[in-house]
């Protein structure tokens, strides 16, 4: 029988917008913070075990650059243990991601380039070869963010079974046709059951020998068919603890006892045809029955937040202003400046300087200072990226550190367009950012971003 396992793992972003120094943070203990207690539960005792080279995963970019930093020793276990599936099948089981983790269906066509090509970047980096398949965050979806996916040379994603409607009465994976220009990609559906058993129900992942016998027992054993489990990847040691153990015994003695074969859709791909077709139900996502609605707006999984509008809104404007400035101050340097912006990834990963990067792209000769200018409107390109991180949207509460970072992250992007031009931003973004309150403490959105400026100001002035 044939299994997968895909585990996403990925945290929100828990670094200080201007000191990018994460803080301690209460319920972490005994650890200084969150990404410290999960490493501890899950990230080290799963690559311990070999688990990282038998499932179908992805990192998030975000949290893998502090894992390279704070546990080298646990990202070497990862890597390695990726590129022996790579060396040996030709194809790893990693897959890249997008690197902010943006919900793509509502970024706009240059940023989904820019998302998808700093995540394939930085997969490249950490891996050493190129990724097939592409994790979208919370696998939020449209026609165009796969057209991009397919041009950058990515043959298949997963998603959920609703997200796809099979041409006939057939089970996945299915080819995605994408129309004219645009090679088909590859969606692999998940196995809704088993993921929400696997997810939600904690009492049935206490004993892996029930597990995998009801999945022997009830599901269908066609060669041709693989059937995938999708889960955060965390819920293997931290959201379920002990779970890291149910994981490698599904994976080992398990597997041998019940006779699964552990694959992954890369491997799967090399070894079988995928006749069967769907078309995409656009604008979805695993994660909100409205679609995308939870990231832009009140929903019923999110209900009473109302105050997503006006943020979506003002950040879509403050994303416009910086862009601007970008593309306003470069354009004259560059023959493609959003070309300069989708290359950043390779000084986010240390592969080369922003002099060094300019100097491949640019027209001509530089005049002193151009180089630093440039500079300072790319770390803001960073920052605008940053404040679009589908966690500031994804709780219905405003008075969280999730949404109160993401306009912290906006802040710094404003201050550093603000200093590169002296331009100021409109105040009629302030007005959207006033009408972001918490129901329950009253905080407002206007605040959070002013308190962030006048701080970044004081600290990079000082």
């Amino acid at each position: 029988m044939n299994l997968c396992i895909h585990g996403h793992f990925y945290q929100p972003p828990r670094e200080d917008p201007i000191s990018n120094y994460i803080p301690d943070e209460i319920g972490a203990e005994p650890f200084h913070n969150w990404n410290e207690r999960i490493l501890n539960e899950c990230y080290a005792p799963n690559a311990r075990a070999g688990n990282f080279g038998r499932i179908s995963f992805n990192v998030g970019p975000t949290l893998f650059r502090w894992m390279a930093e704070f546990a080298p020793d646990v990202t070497s276990m990862i890597i390695e243990q990726e590129k022996a599936n790579f060396e040996r099948y030709g194809t790893g089981n990693g897959m890249a991601q997008g690197y902010n983790h943006v919900i793509l269906p509502l970024a706009t066509y240059q940023d989904k380039v820019t998302q998808i090509r700093w995540g394939i970047g930085d997969f490249i980096f950490r891996f050493g070869h190129t990724p097939e398949g592409f994790w979208l965050p919370e696998t939020a979806v449209d026609n165009k963010t796969l057209q991009v996916l397919s041009d950058q040379g990515i043959k298949f994603t997963i998603l959920a079974p609703w997200q796809v409607t099979a041409s006939q009465d057939e089970l996945g994976p299915y080819r995605v046709d994408l129309g004219e220009n645009h090679e088909p990609i590859i969606a692999f559906t998940y196995d809704r059951e088993l993921s929400t058993r696997i997810s939600f129900i904690p009492e049935a992942t206490r004993n892996g020998d029930a597990f995998l016998a009801e999945i022997v027992r009830t599901h269908n054993h066609n060669p041709d068919r693989l059937t995938t489990m999708a889960s955060d990847g965390e819920l293997y040691g931290h959201h379920q603890h002990f779970r890291d153990y149910f994981l490698t015994y599904l994976l080992t003695e398990g597997a041998a006892k019940y006779g699964v074969d552990w694959t992954y859709p890369g491997r799967w791909i090399k070894e079988h045809d995928i006749p069967h077709t769907a078309s995409l139900n656009e604008r979805t996502s695993w994660s909100c029955l409205h679609g995308v609605t939870r990231w832009e707006d009140e929903c019923g999984c999110a209900p009473g937040a109302d105050w997503k509008k006006p943020l979506r809104l003002a950040f879509n404007q403050i994303a416009e202003w910086v862009d601007q400035i970008f593309l306003d101050v470069t354009s004259t340097l560059f023959p493609d400046p959003w070309e300069l912006r989708h290359r950043y990834i390779d000084v986010l990963t240390g592969k080369m300087t922003t002099e060094a990067l300019c100097l491949e792209l640019a027209n001509g000769s530089w005049q002193p200072g151009q180089i630093r200018r440039v500079e300072t409107l790319l770390h803001a390109q960073y920052a605008r990226q940053r404040m679009f991180t589908s966690c500031g949207f994804y709780f219905d509460e405003f008075h969280r550190i999730e949404p109160q970072n993401n306009i912290a992250y906006a802040a710094n992007a404003v201050w550093l367009a603000q200093s590169a031009t002296g331009l100021d931003i409109s105040p009629a973004i302030l007005d959207l950012l006033r009408q972001v309150k918490s129901k329950k403490t009253g905080l407002r959105g206007d605040v959070v971003f002013s308190q962030t400026l006048m701080r970044t100001r004081e600290e990079k002035l000082a």
